[in-house]
């Protein structure tokens, strides 16, 4: 009898062990990232492959103030990116995407961040795409994608994606900038289920240099607009109830910068926003394709204002019947879908 109790007590700590060894890969992880050496890794993309694909506690790693010049592939899900400051920890590559597309299928690679994990959160960073800031003059490079000549011509005003989704879902992003000098520079594109959440953000580049697809919030976020037709865009494709959220934002840039525009199924709400007195007399427009808008144009703001300068009437509060003001908060976007200020 002694020996059967002494098994069983042997199989118990065994399986204690075993139980806790299934479920390590499910633990809080913190990781260092310092480019003097002084961290876990030199490099984030090396804390990145050092994670699990998945766990259920978010993973996180800490950069350190510096200059990292990488171009990041995040495929892994559930990680939290934080920065020691904003200003001065600086994820940075100089990346035209046309040139990109010479000799690639796809966008994956093109930003200087890449995501295609869910549950990926950015705090305290600054992400940068420097191409048109780096390059000033045109460039004709090999390309094996143009049929006729084999050759293109880069120029600085071409697209250029600090971030840059595939399928990625609950991305959030807080007290980070997103810079670039033109277009896309950042590109949360998912019109099957992409939600995405920024908090006190600044972004600048080109055309549609904020342009997501699907459900989206930005709130207390700057934008900036070096140059181009348009500073915002929406995709609300696929489905009706995706929309674009602006809330408690500011917007400035040159001389006879333009607002928004889109070309496919769309959905603007601009709340308690501000323009600068740079900001051009016409409104969110539809860019003239052979897309079918099936909904209608469906663009609505509430107490927006220009500084230093008259209001323009296209501006005036206008939201769909049915829609109070106090309606518009995060929850209602994403309803049961996400909670990002939660998770």
């Amino acid at each position: 009898m002694k020996k059967r109790y002494t098994i069983l007590f042997f199989l118990a700590i065994v399986s204690a062990f075993s139980f806790i060894n299934a479920n390590a890969a499910n633990t809080f992880k913190k990781i260092v990232v310092a480019a003097d050496g002084s961290g876990d890794f030199k490099t984030i993309q090396a804390a990145i492959n050092s994670l699990p694909d998945s766990s259920v506690s978010a993973n996180t790693i800490f950069i350190k103030k510096g200059t990292y010049r990488e171009k990041l592939f995040v495929s892994k899900h559930n990680i939290i990116f934080e920065g020691e400051d904003r200003a001065t920890t600086i994820i940075t590559q100089d990346i035209a995407r046309d040139e990109w597309r010479c000799d690639h299928k796809d966008d994956w690679g093109v930003a200087t961040i890449n995501i295609n994990g869910n549950d990926i959160t950015l705090k305290n960073l600054t992400i940068a795409n420097d191409y048109g800031f780096n390059y000033l003059q045109d460039r004709i490079v090999d390309c094996a994608s143009d049929t006729a000549t084999h050759k293109k011509t880069i120029s600085k005003n071409g697209h250029q994606m600090a971030l840059r989704t595939m399928q990625a879902t609950r991305l959030k992003a807080i007290n980070c900038h997103f810079r670039a000098y033109a277009g896309d520079t950042v590109s949360p594109w998912n019109t099957n289920d992409g939600m995405f959440y920024f908090k006190d953000c600044k972004m600048e580049g080109g055309v549609d240099f904020y342009c997501p697809r699907g459900w989206a919030w930005a709130e207390d976020c700057t934008f900036f607009a070096n140059t181009g037709p348009a500073s915002i865009w929406h995709d609300g494709s696929n489905n009706q109830d995706f929309k674009t959220i602006l809330k408690n934002c500011k917007f400035d840039g040159y001389n006879g910068f333009l607002l928004g525009r889109y070309h496919r199924e769309a959905q603007f709400f601009l709340v308690d926003c501000n323009f600068s007195a740079n900001m051009a007399d016409k409104p969110i427009y539809r860019v003239p394709t052979t897309n079918t808008i099936n909904w209608g144009e469906r663009i609505y703001y509430y107490n927006c204002h220009r500084s230093g300068g008259n209001d323009f009437a296209w501006y005036a509060n206008n939201l769909p019947a049915g829609v109070n003001v106090n309606h518009i908060v995060v929850s209602w976007l994403f309803k049961d879908r996400w909670n990002p200020l939660e998770n």
